[in-house]
């Protein structure tokens, strides 16, 4: 893990680089190695977040009600928004992965690169204070914040269910058709996914394209709103 080169991407130099070290440390090394690991700067990194994110809506809508701005902050602070942060920062190359965690691809997990982007952030707002955290987070990927607080990511949700399920090895991955509703001009689609023979999840929509990607949605166990 090449810390500097980290720091270079990330757009902010640590005056206590321990503080990033520890960010990129899961639990699975921290076990193994008897060091400190991420967790309790998630715990601050999450709240950092929250707070942030709250500010932002709240400036930027400035017409919205309670309702939709917890909603649109729901689709900021997933799983699924900050693990694209964290795959654009590269977080999962410079991770601190227990054997166990290496061989199982958890440089890839997107829970593990979501937890580590807030801590990173909480690691950012003790060494720099709370406008250097905001700048690294919004300046740099308020692009990415944007679309999600507006539900405008672009997500394939058949695409990561079988890239996931693919990881296990040879599978059979069906979708198929469980019901059609509705008059010939507005009709709705249900269908299912299926992982040999066993259903997965179901989901429903306007076309079966859009059924079929509801269904791989809800068998990923999809996170995010929107």
């Amino acid at each position: 893990m090449d810390i500097k080169d980290f720091q270079k991407s990330l757009g902010y130099s640590f005056k206590n680089e321990e503080l990033l070290i520890t960010a990129l440390t899961h639990t699975s090394y921290a076990h193994e190695r008897h060091v400190e690991s991420y967790e309790r700067l998630e715990f601050l990194g999450d709240a950092v977040l929250q707070m942030l994110t709250s500010m932002y809506i709240y400036k930027t809508y400035s017409d919205f009600p309670e309702g939709k701005m917890s909603r649109m902050r729901a689709n900021i602070v997933c799983e699924e928004t900050l693990s694209r942060i964290a795959e654009k920062l590269e977080v999962g190359k410079h991770a601190r992965l227990g054997k166990g965690e290496e061989l199982t691809g958890g440089r890839e997990r997107a829970s593990i690169l979501a937890d580590m982007v807030e801590a990173i952030l909480a690691a950012i707002y003790l060494d720099g204070g709370i406008d250097k955290a905001r700048e690294v987070i919004f300046d740099a990927y308020g692009h990415i914040i944007e679309n999600a607080a507006e539900g405008r990511l672009n997500r394939d949700y058949k695409t990561m269910l079988q890239e996931k399920l693919q990881k296990e090895g040879s599978v059979l991955i069906e979708y198929l058709p469980v019901k059609e509703e509705g008059p010939a001009h507005n009709k709705v689609f249900t269908m299912a996914v299926s992982l040999n023979n066993k259903i997965l999840g179901t989901g429903s929509g306007r076309t079966k394209q859009e059924a079929q990607q509801m269904a791989a949605k809800a068998a990923l166990g999809d996170k995010c709103n929107g």
